[in-house]
């Protein structure tokens, strides 16, 4: 397994940071070495994010990391997915840093650091790469919509939500896992660089997917995932929310390729903004009653669960919400990185009568 540093510089355990978080609480392709971040240094990341160590500590440096490692990382790779996709300018010295040491460099933002003069130069310098995977395939490799997902034998599952970085990729990751482990063949679809980095064996970086192609690109991962393990259950990463005004094609574009069997929806209760700008535009959180509505009338389908991320709240005020949601929706809701998706799971299975499938 490759090894790799995160550079999350001020945004850990905050929204910019989902792409460390989700790096730190699932990898099948990177062994997490530690987290460059110094407003959080000498902190566990499993500690910050999840109050559960994973052992992997947080750095106030590159400098740092590399003197306190035993074993040199093969990447640096970006942590953060910012609004815009832009490089925020205080990782740039690191970035500078890292290459002029050999350390190959990742990113998933909008804006490709491989094109950088200043990172270009110093990669060639010293021998290093710099790997943006946030790119569309060419031009004439891509795929357009063709009415595949209805045609499958089997369970599609977006993880639609109320808002951006909210959960939605973590709790799909999560529910696959606990599927499979259950005896039900379950395959996972990414849609953007977090999902993708994580090592997905599907998926693309849908948002840097030119209109024309983008449900015909997914559509095209998610025929790829069934053809390939013919799975019983395809769980799709959500983007955005259905409701979000600065996130037209996201849960759009998903639900279009996906064709949803039905949906897990996930909710932030403690949220008063959108994740989108903040300090400049305050968008008011969505709520649970309006994604319904919406995914009735786009997805032609149910809610089978709902999925709750606990950010600013207690376990007492999450309990409450949880039998409250019960009552008033009447479907099962959990908190994934708390409680697990096991009621998630069940009721998955018995709404569709699955049954465990050997390996």
């Amino acid at each position: 397994m490759e090894t790799a540093l995160v550079l999350c510089e001020g945004a850990f355990n905050r929204p910019p940071g989902k792409t460390a978080a989700g790096l730190v609480r699932h990898s099948l392709r990177f062994e997490i070495l530690g987290i460059i971040d110094s407003t959080s240094a000498g902190k566990d990341a499993g500690e910050v994010l999840d109050g559960k160590k994973a052992g992997i500590p947080i750095f106030a440096s590159l400098g740092e990391a590399l003197a306190r490692q035993k074993r040199r990382p093969d990447y640096l790779i970006i942590g953060v997915a910012t609004v815009g996709g832009m490089l925020p300018k205080q990782f740039r010295p690191i970035i500078a840093e890292a290459l002029g040491k050999k350390i190959d460099v990742i990113s998933g933002l909008h804006e490709w650091l491989n094109q950088d003069p200043e990172f270009s130069k110093l990669a060639k310098k010293h021998g290093a790469t710099i790997t943006d995977i946030r790119k569309e395939p060419p031009l004439e490799t891509m795929h357009h919509y063709r009415g595949l997902a209805t045609k499958m034998k089997c369970v599609r599952i977006p993880i639609l939500g109320t808002d951006a970085a909210s959960g939605k990729r973590t709790t799909g990751v999560i529910l696959a896992k606990k599927l499979n482990e259950r005896g039900i063949r379950t395959s996972f679809v990414a849609t953007g660089q977090t999902g993708l980095l994580q090592g997905s064996r599907f998926g693309i970086p849908l948002d840097a997917i030119r209109g024309d192609y983008v449900v015909g690109e997914l559509e095209n991962a998610i025929d790829m995932a069934y053809r390939a393990e013919k799975p019983q259950v395809i769980i799709v990463e959500g983007q955005g929310a259905l409701s979000h005004p600065a996130y037209v094609t996201g849960s759009r574009a998903i639900v279009c390729a996906s064709a949803p069997s039905t949906v897990v929806l996930q909710h932030a209760p403690a949220r008063k903004h959108r994740s989108y700008h903040t300090d400049e535009l305050h968008l008011p959180n969505g709520t649970i009653d309006r994604e319904m509505e919406l995914i009735k009338v786009y997805a032609k389908t149910d809610i089978v669960g709902i999925t709750i991320n606990h950010t600013e709240m207690t376990r007492k005020q999450v309990e409450k919400k949880i039998s409250e949601y019960e009552k008033k929706y009447r479907v099962p809701a959990c908190d994934p990185l708390v409680d697990g998706v096991d009621k998630i799971a069940d009721a998955i299975i018995k709404k569709f009568a699955l049954k465990p499938k050997k390996t």
